[in-house]
């Protein structure tokens, strides 16, 4: 298994960082760097819930999310993955920081093959900065 842990800090407050991690409406792909429009689907939503899929055609992900508002947590569970297949997600915790937010974000991959093991072993390396830098638009990090 591979975690990544990083985290930003967003000019958004607590409710507003969370109302952009679920928000699942169609403007998601224009939002997120990491989503076009031809690999986003909502599959079922609910009003703590959301099944989508989303990413790129270089790597897309079938995933859970739930939340949690009073807690400030946004948990993903990856149900389908191009890369890494089945299994393990992110984790988004939110916190009042000044007037903004600070997000710290933990997400773990559990590889299948030595091809997802090789990617998961450089992930905890190169991933927190491109991760972040992925991040930063739709959070309007600082």
């Amino acid at each position: 298994m591979s975690v990544t842990r990083f985290h930003l800090v967003s000019t958004l407050s607590p409710a507003e960082a969370l109302a952009v991690l679920t928000d699942f409406g169609p403007a998601r792909a224009q939002n997120w760097p990491s989503i076009d429009t031809d690999h986003f689907q909502v599959h079922a939503v609910g009003d703590t819930w959301a099944e989508v899929t989303e990413g790129t055609a270089a790597a897309w992900e079938r995933a859970r999310y739930e939340w949690d508002a009073a807690k400030g947590r946004v948990t993903v569970s990856t149900h389908e993955s191009k890369l890494f297949g089945a299994g393990g997600g992110w984790v988004f915790q939110l916190s009042a920081d000044g007037d903004g937010t600070r997000v710290d974000v933990e997400l773990t991959r559990e590889p299948h093959n030595f091809k997802q093991r090789l990617l998961a072993a450089a992930l905890p390396i190169v991933g927190p900065a491109s991760l972040r830098k992925s991040f930063a638009a739709a959070l309007k990090a600082r």
